[in-house]
C-alpha cells in the first residue's frame, strides 16, 4: 500500500499585483499595489506535496472540511479519478459550495503531486504529444484609458506591436460595461477592422465578445468577422441557449467555438457537439473543474476530429496543451499597452509561459506543473492559513 494523503492546507498570502477590477469584474491596468492570493498544498505520507494556486474563497475553510477532506484524506494521492468523481457527485447536495473552480484546483494539485514524486512534468504525464506551443496575444476588454483601448484605432496600435514582439496570433475582448454604450456589435466590427488593417491579412485574429448579444446582432456581427478572414468566433450570447449556438452556427462560415462559461463540463460540450453548436469545442481546468475532465474533453473532440482550444493560461493549461494535437495555441494574457504581463511577481521566482522570440511557449521540464513558487516569500507573507 502506497502513502495516503494526510494533509490538505490552503495558504493566504500577501503579494504584489499590477491590475485592477471594474465594477463588473473585467481586468484593466492599474498601480502596483498590494494584493492577497492563495496557494493549495496536498501532503502524503511520505512527505511528497502537490500544490496550485488557487482562490481562497473557493477553498474557504467549511469547504474543505464539508467536503474535500471528507473525500481526500487517507486516500491513494495517484486515485485522481475517484477523487474526482466522488467529488463532482457531491456537488450536486452542496447548495452551490462546492464549485468546479474548488474542485479543479485540488485535481490540479494532485497532478502536481504525482509528477513531483515521479520526477516528470505533468504534460509528459498525461501522455506527452509537444514540448513547446505557439501563443495568441488574448488583449484585456476595453476601456476609456487614454493610449489604451479605447478606439478601434488603439486596438489596432497594440495588435500591430504585439505580431512584432512575436505572437503568432491576436485575440480581441471588446467594449464591456461599464464603459459607456458597451457592448456595441458596431463598435466591435470597427475594433476587429482596425486590427486586420494593421497587422494584414496573414496574422490570424479572434474575437471574444463576451457573450451579451442578441441572435440577430450576432449574427451580423460574426457576418463582419467573415467579411475580414477572422479565425474564430466566441461567445457573443449568453451560452445557457444551445439553440441559439445552433442558430449560429448553421448561418456562419467562420468557426464558432464553445462553450466557455456554460455549467456542465464534459457533458455539455458532448451536447454543444452532437447538436452542432459550435465547430471548435472550448476546454480549460478552471472551466471544468480540473486537468482529468479536460482532458475527457481533448479526447472528445478529437473522436469528432474537431480542436479544443484552451481558454486561459497558466501551469494546468499548459499541461494540457503539451498532452494534445488538436489545439493550435496557448491563450497568453491578458494583455494591454500599460500592462507589464511578463513582471514576476514576489511568490514566483520565475513565469511559467515565457515567450521566446518565435512566438512560442516551451513546456515546463520541472517536475509537476512548473509553477516557480517562491516558497520563502510565501511563508513569510502569511496572511491566514486553514
Amino acid at each position: 500500500m502506497g502513502a495516503r494523503i494526510e494533509q490538505v492546507e490552503v495558504r493566504v498570502f500577501a503579494t504584489l499585483d499590477w491590475t485592477t477590477k471594474d465594477s463588473d469584474g473585467h481586468t484593466h491596468p492599474g498601480p502596483e499595489r498590494r494584493a492577497e492570493h492563495a496557494l493549495l498544498t496536498v501532503r502524503d505520507g511520505d512527505g511528497a506535496e502537490g500544490h496550485c494556486l488557487c482562490s481562497g474563497e473557493a477553498l474557504r475553510p467549511s469547504v474543505l472540511d464539508g467536503f474535500v477532506r471528507k473525500v481526500v484524506i487517507g486516500e491513494d494521492p495517484f486515485m485522481r479519478e475517484r477523487v474526482w468523481n466522488r467529488l463532482y457527485r457531491m456537488q450536486r447536495g452542496s447548495g452551490g459550495q462546492l464549485t468546479d473552480r474548488a474542485i479543479g484546483y485540488l485535481d490540479q494539485a494532485l497532478w502536481d503531486l504525482a509528477g513531483r514524486k515521479l520526477g516528470a512534468p505533468v504534460w509528459q504525464l498525461l501522455g506527452g504529444a509537444r514540448s513547446t506551443v505557439p501563443a495568441y496575444a488574448s488583449t484585456m476588454c476595453g476601456d476609456d484609458i487614454e493610449g489604451g483601448l479605447r478606439t478601434p484605432e488603439d486596438y489596432g496600435r497594440f495588435a500591430e506591436a504585439l505580431v512584432a514582439t512575436g505572437y503568432s496570433a491576436v485575440k480581441l475582448h471588446t467594449w464591456m460595461p461599464p464603459v459607456p454604450g458597451a457592448p456595441d456589435p458596431d463598435m466591435d466590427a470597427r475594433a476587429c477592422a482596425a486590427v486586420r488593417e494593421a497587422v494584414g491579412p496573414d496574422v490570424p485574429l479572434m474575437l471574444d465578445a463576451n457573450h451579451w448579444y442578441t441572435r440577430t446582432q450576432a449574427l451580423a456581427l460574426g457576418r463582419a468577422l467573415q467579411q475580414l478572414d477572422y479565425y474564430w468566433y466566441e461567445e457573443p450570447m449568453e451560452e445557457a441557449s444551445t439553440s441559439s449556438y445552433r442558430w449560429l452556427a448553421e448561418q456562419l462560415e467562420i468557426p464558432v467555438i464553445g462553450p466557455e462559461t456554460a455549467f456542465g463540463r464534459v457533458h455539455t460540450r458532448a451536447e454543444w457537439i452532437a447538436q452542432g453548436a459550435c465547430d471548435i469545442v472550448r476546454v480549460g481546468v478552471n472551466d471544468t473543474g480540473g486537468i482529468t475532465p479536460a482532458m475527457k474533453i481533448v479526447h472528445l473532440a478529437d473522436a469528432f476530429n474537431m480542436d479544443a482550444e484552451v481558454h486561459g493560461g497558466g501551469s494546468g493549461n499548459l499541461a494540457i496543451l503539451g498532452a494534445m494535437e488538436n489545439g493550435r495555441w496557448y491563450e497568453r494574457g491578458l494583455l494591454h499597452p500599460h500592462f507589464d504581463y511578463d513582471a514576476v511577481p514576489p511568490h514566483l521566482n520565475s513565469a511559467v509561459d515565457p515567450i521566446d522570440e518565435h512566438g512560442n511557449v516551451q513546456m515546463p521540464e520541472a517536475p509537476g506543473l512548473g509553477d516557480d513558487l517562491c516558497f520563502e516569500h510565501i511563508e513569510e507573507n502569511i496572511v491566514a492559513r486553514w
